[in-house]
């Protein structure tokens, strides 16, 4: 007997390609894995079609031939605001984002109007609320964005925004104010 799994709609976060570059096939698959809403900027869209896969929306796509069932969205400001203002709009509760590299300034401001995180080539990227905590073995690191004070457990600061897990466990984070961005290796 098989199983099915049954995804109700938007229960899975969209994914967004802003750019590919050299990032894992094997990890886009795990991202794929549950046919989440596809969205790709239009200067990745031939890339992301050559590798087989269906486009839900491309955004900010010029001239070009889309698969059947493809939506286009155009908008006045870079693809990735596009895309996320889309998805906030359609009610989407989440989005993974994959993109060259993670630019702080780029991704602030979205926190508080959908769930994300941002993949790049090494790293996952996501916003915390004080309070945060996560269990982790010994040795991993996170990067903390940005210059704030906070207070955190069973962590050590190797570097100016990189902290290394003391033991394994949990780790927490507490500071005032707005989320701020963490990065972990992946």
């Amino acid at each position: 007997m098989s199983s099915h799994h049954i995804v109700k709609e938007k229960q899975e976060p969209a994914l967004y390609i802003d750019e590919l570059g050299n990032f894992s096939e094997e990890f886009l698959g795990q991202l794929l894995e549950w046919s989440p809403t596809l969205l790709v900027n239009g200067e990745n869209y031939d890339k992301i079609i050559s590798l087989g896969l269906k486009v839900d929306v491309l955004v900010n796509g010029t001239n070009q031939d889309v698969q059947e069932d493809t939506k286009t969205i155009q908008g006045p400001v870079d693809a990735l605001m596009v895309a996320v203002n889309f998805l906030f709009e359609e009610k989407y509760p989440a989005v993974n984002v994959i993109a060259k590299k993670f630019d702080l300034e780029k991704f602030a401001g979205f926190e508080d109007k959908i769930n994300l995180v941002v993949f790049t080539e090494r790293a996952k990227h996501y916003p915390i609320r004080s309070g945060f905590s996560v269990w982790k073995p010994a040795g991993s690191e996170f990067l903390i964005h940005g210059n704030r004070y906070l207070e955190v457990t069973n962590l050590m600061q190797t570097e100016e925004e990189i902290f290394e897990v003391v033991n394994d466990g949990f780790v927490e984070f507490t500071f005032s104010g707005q989320p701020i961005f963490i990065s972990e290796p992946i």
